[in-house]
């Protein structure tokens, strides 16, 4: 009969971190966990699936706790021993980890925008609102779609556009922007910016916090009427669900008065979203964020409702008709306390992302 032998038996304990830290595909770490329960108790224990994820996704650093909702978890004074509990969760994080970095595997790429929510500065609200970027043609009728900032005289002056993604917990890897050709204007200039960067993260956290993840690579946008594509170097995963694009630069003058402007037509976002198999709740004031694991079964999440666009537009009409009413503006209530009808000098400043 042929002898076998465990080699986990035969390396110490840091050879054999060395060598299980070097997988980086999650697949491989699920195959190690299920060899033997040796393996798995090695696995499991030592939460290689949540480093496996935290060097994928940093953010992750922030995490406080995995919570299973529909598996309750008796209380040390009902078991009567803390091993058994340190023992329970340590398996529900193995099972999250191992399905998180699975689904940001295998999950299909689609369009991760939920909704537009504010711009830094509106020329004409709401005709020219941000709300227009979720239209992929760039007429609606007789009109154009598109959103413009207002004018500048200066051209280094930025613009941020801040969207709600999908799901509180995406993973993004890819944006698309199109510049908006004035075909109305003489000579059809094109109102693009020089560079764009982009943010993820939490309402309610600092630009510059935690739970912020930048993307410190700022590509050239080209002046040209077409959608562009940004793919980032590397995925980032997104908890909280908010996207913040900054358009650093301006290039174009309108000749009836002189100002820079940007202007841009449509705004796609590409990526994974994380639920329903994945939930976030945000511990405040720490920073940190709680992982709620809802589900382990791979369904594929719902597509934003196509009819998203209008939907907006409606709420413009709604906008007009109650300042018509003398009724004021009715402002949808955000921790940021977004308001496209005026240009906020401190926006930078006051923003929290």
């Amino acid at each position: 009969m042929e002898s076998r032998m465990d080699f986990f038996n035969w390396l110490d304990y840091d050879a054999l971190m060395k060598i299980l830290l070097c997988l980086d595909d999650p697949a491989d770490l699920v195959r190690v966990s299920s060899v033997s329960r040796s393996w798995r108790h090695f696995v499991v224990t030592n939460g290689l699936s949540r480093q496996l994820c935290i060097k994928m996704f940093p953010t992750l650093q922030r995490l406080d706790h995995v919570v299973e909702p529909s598996r309750c978890v008796k209380d040390i004074t009902e078991v009567g021993c803390s091993r058994f509990v340190e023992d329970e969760n340590l398996g529900v994080e193995h099972r999250a980890f191992a399905f998180l970095t699975r689904s940001c595997k295998t999950l299909p790429l689609r369009e991760c925008i939920g909704e537009a929510i504010s711009a830094s500065s509106t020329d004409n609200y709401p005709d020219e609102s941000v709300r227009n970027t979720l239209e992929p043609h760039e007429r609606v009728g007789r009109r154009p779609s598109y959103w413009s900032s207002k004018g500048q005289n200066k051209s280094a002056v930025p613009e941020t556009l801040v969207y709600k993604l999908a799901s509180d917990i995406c993973v993004v890897s890819e944006i698309n922007i199109k510049p908006f050709q004035a075909y109305f204007q003489w000579g059809s200039p094109i109102y693009s910016a020089k560079f764009v960067r982009f943010r993820c993260g939490h309402p309610n956290v600092p630009m510059d916090g935690p739970m912020s993840e930048p993307c410190d690579v700022c590509p050239d946008v080209e002046q040209e009427n077409r959608l562009q594509n940004f793919k980032l170097p590397d995925p980032i995963l997104c908890i909280g669900g908010i996207l913040m694009i900054e358009l650093l630069g301006r290039v174009q003058k309108q000749t009836m008065d002189g100002l820079f402007y940007i202007c841009i037509s449509h705004v796609q976002v590409m990526g994974r979203t994380l639920s329903p198999a994945f939930g976030v709740e945000i511990l405040e004031p720490s920073g940190c964020f709680t992982l709620n694991a809802l589900s382990y079964e791979p369904t594929l999440p719902e597509k934003p409702s196509p009819n998203a666009y209008l939907q907006g537009r409606i709420r413009d009409l709604e906008q007009i008709l109650n300042l018509l009413r003398d009724q004021g503006v009715v402002v949808e209530e955000y921790d940021w306390n977004g308001d496209e009808e005026e240009v906020d000098d401190e926006f930078e400043e006051d923003f929290a992302l």
